[in-house]
């Protein structure tokens, strides 16, 4: 799995958590609208991602912007994002 790297999603909107694989080749817009359907899916519904939907590093608070790849942000294996 040299293409993916392990990820901890903290959903504060549904008070959960998840451990999840991401592609380190796709921008951070692409990746997003993956992470929404994967917690729709585990969440039973529960989650409803928007246009507005946004991931942030839990350590520092900085928002990733849309159009860089994963690989080009800070985010590693281990890392504890959050989607908004």
């Amino acid at each position: 799995m040299k293409n993916k790297i392990l990820i901890k999603l903290i959903v504060p909107e549904i008070d959960d958590t998840f451990d999840i694989y991401i592609p380190i080749n796709k921008k951070v817009g692409n990746v997003i609208n993956l992470l929404i359907k994967s917690v729709n899916e585990l969440s039973s519904g529960l989650f409803v991602g928007n246009k507005n939907s946004c991931i942030h590093n839990k350590i520092t608070g900085e928002k990733y912007p849309i159009n860089v790849l994963i690989r080009e942000t800070d985010i590693r294996n281990g890392s504890v994002i959050i989607l908004i």
